[in-house]
């Protein structure tokens, strides 16, 4: 198709535009050593594949841990499913000193950002198409496409619900991390016996 300079007619999936009038606020993270839990939370989505159409993924991840607290899985992009993470990650976990996202309008949203300055969190958010801005959340997404995703064709919603959640289950608790020197991202969460360098 490329050589012949065709191309397929369908809408391209993109999660990372702001709404107009929207604030974006600047990203904090740059050359902050991650050292503790808590310290840093990333938000993103993704899409997941089903057998026929797909389903939005949201995940909160902690940078320091790489554990992922919580997450929803959505028919649609709306914002409530976002915030609803957050504040189960918060209730769960306690609260992250920075929350880091890109800049789609779910996260700059009213309604997003009030429930982040009322739990009094820095907000940060990548540069206009700076994936590396937030790489932990793109090896995350990569990590479960490559382990999940790509071995399943879900046939429901409620099917894609229960995989993702025994997934998610084992790589929180039974996946070993070589950037966590081998441990699990609980065990780095729970128990962080030394600092793991994370420099972003």
């Amino acid at each position: 198709m490329k050589r012949m300079g065709i191309q397929a007619l369908y809408r391209k999936p993109n999660t990372s535009k702001p709404a107009p009038g929207h604030k974006v606020y600047p990203y904090l993270l740059r050359g902050l050593a991650v050292t503790r839990p808590n310290q840093v939370w990333a938000m993103d989505i993704t899409y997941i594949p089903m057998a026929r159409g797909f389903v939005c993924l949201v995940a909160v991840l902690d940078w320091f841990g790489r554990k992922v607290p919580a997450w929803r899985l959505s028919t649609t992009l709306e914002t409530g499913p976002c915030i609803e993470a957050s504040k189960e990650a918060m209730r769960r976990h306690g609260k992250p000193e920075v929350m880091n996202s890109d800049q789609g309008s779910q996260f700059t949203s009213i309604d997003f950002i009030k429930t982040l300055k009322d739990a009094d969190i820095q907000i940060s958010m990548d540069g206009k198409g700076a994936w590396r801005d937030n790489v932990f959340v793109e090896r995350l997404w990569r990590t479960i496409k490559y382990e999940e995703l790509y071995l399943r064709a879900y046939d429901s919603v409620s099917a894609a619900r229960e995989s993702l959640c025994r997934y998610l289950a084992f790589y929180n608790s039974r996946r070993p991390h070589s950037s966590l020197d081998g441990q699990t991202p609980d065990k780095a969460y729970l128990k962080p016996s030394t600092p793991i360098p994370v420099a972003a």
